[in-house]
This record gives structure tokens, C-alpha cells and sequence, in this order.
């Protein structure tokens, strides 16, 4: 007689930043985002979630998408996702920042690294979400790097959080460590997502990608509609392996 098959072990719990020390301290959450439409589309629940639960929550935009409408001039489309930004980030309760280099042309040298840990120093976040950097898309890449050495340069007492863009087209080998569920953040994240006009974000973006991709990591948490990030922790620093 074979033997009787184990239950399946009890689904994992949905998973974000560690809560603050002190019940009811506020904490400052800071998303690095490429472009105009990546932080929304990528984490847009998430910024959400914390903007309803009363943090501080900001948006870095590193470019402003300069080269994304086509029929306009770098300077025109600036301003025009620019605009959408800003109301993109109204309807998550977040502040927008530019960062101000152009889309296609921001580069990994030591001018533009030391800028951005300037920024990230006069933001002060206690939690920061930035682009997985295995990426096909050029200024993801760049931007992950600059977040990551941004992140790295000096000691840092919170994870650095990863998302996912357009997982199997962009995105490349991304492995999740931690889950947030969104459902209830959906109509936010919808409206942000929706201010992005000149992108036609919701039809091109949303239902072919970040949908799917919200109901797939979902199901590895018995959720609904789901967030995922990879977490390097402070401790990553360390030169060996735990108990090593």
C-alpha cells in the first residue's frame, strides 16, 4: 500500500518592508523609477498601499521619457510625461521628483553616481524600490546600476527592494523574496497608471504584461493581485556566508 501523500505545506504570507520600529512611526519610501510609467506600473500598488497607510511616499523619475512620443521633440515630450507623472503620482499619494538626465543618454560614470547618492542622502528614505538590473532596456539597466552603487556607497540600515518590468520581455531572471498583495490598491494603481495618456499605458503595458503578471505572482502567495520583489539586504555586505 503506498504510503499516504504529506498535506501541502500552508501558502506563504504576503511580505514587505519590515514595520517601522515604534507602532504608528512613519516611514519614508523612496521608488527609482527609469522612466514616467515604470514606478507605477511596477510597484503603483505597493506605493499605494503605503501612501493609505499613512507614510511618506516619493517617486524619483530618472528621466522624463524624452524619447517616447513619437512626432514630438525630446524637450516636448519631457514635458508632456512629466505632467502625467505628477498626476500619476496624485493618485497614488506619492510626490514626484526629476532627476533631470535624458532618456536614452543617462550613463553609469562618477559624476551622475555621486549625484544620485546626493539625492538619495537629501531624500533620507528608511526604504527604497528600484529596477532589477537584469534588464533588456537600456536605461533600466542604468538606472538599476546607479540605484544599486547609490545604495552600496555608504551604510544603509534598510533593504534595497527590486521590481520586476515587463517580466520575460524586459525584466530577465527575476526571482522574488517578498509579496505584496494590491487588490485593494487596484483602482489607484489603475488611475496612475491611466494618467499616462501619451503612452496608451493601460492597453499597450498593463493588459499584456503587468496584469498577467499581478495574477501569476498572486497564486505563489494565494492572493489576489500581487507585487514581487527581490531583496538585497544590508547584510549582503558581509564577506562570508551566514554560519561561515
Amino acid at each position: 500500500m503506498p504510503a499516504k501523500a504529506a498535506p501541502p505545506p500552508p501558502p506563504r504570507a504576503p511580505t514587505v518592508a519590515p514595520a517601522p520600529a515604534t507602532a504608528g512611526e512613519k516611514i519614508r519610501v523612496l521608488c527609482i523609477g527609469a522612466h514616467p510609467d515604470d514606478p507605477e506600473t511596477a510597484c503603483g500598488g505597493t506605493l499605494a498601499r503605503y501612501a493609505e497607510a499613512g507614510h511618506d511616499v516619493h517617486v524619483l523619475y530618472m528621466t522624463k521619457g524624452e524619447l517616447g512620443i513619437v512626432g514630438k521633440t525630446p524637450e516636448e515630450a519631457g514635458a508632456i510625461r512629466a505632467a502625467e507623472a505628477e498626476e500619476a503620482c496624485k493618485a497614488l499619494g506619492a510626490k514626484a521628483h526629476f532627476f533631470g538626465h535624458p532618456a536614452g543618454a543617462i550613463t553609469f560614470d562618477r559624476k551622475t553616481a555621486d549625484e544620485l547618492v546626493a539625492t538619495l542622502d537629501r531624500i533620507a528614505p528608511d526604504l527604497v524600490l528600484g529596477h532589477w538590473p537584469i534588464d533588456t532596456e537600456y536605461d533600466h539597466q542604468i538606472v538599476a546600476a546607479l540605484t544599486l552603487h547609490a545604495w552600496l556607497a555608504k551604510p544603509r540600515r534598510y533593504p534595497l527592494y527590486m521590481f520586476e518590468v515587463e517580466a520575460g520581455t524586459q525584466t530577465l531572471g527575476f526571482v522574488p523574496h517578498a509579496y505584496v498583495e494590491i487588490s485593494g490598491q487596484l483602482p489607484k494603481k489603475l488611475a496612475a497608471i491611466r494618467a499616462h495618456k501619451s503612452q496608451d499605458v493601460e492597453r499597450r503595458a498593463y493588459e499584456h504584461h503587468h496584469e498577467p503578471m499581478e495574477r501569476f505572482r498572486a497564486r505563489e502567495i494565494a492572493g489576489t493581485a500581487a507585487e514581487a520583489y527581490a531583496v538585497l539586504s544590508p547584510e549582503a555586505r558581509m564577506g562570508s556566508l551566514p554560519g561561515l
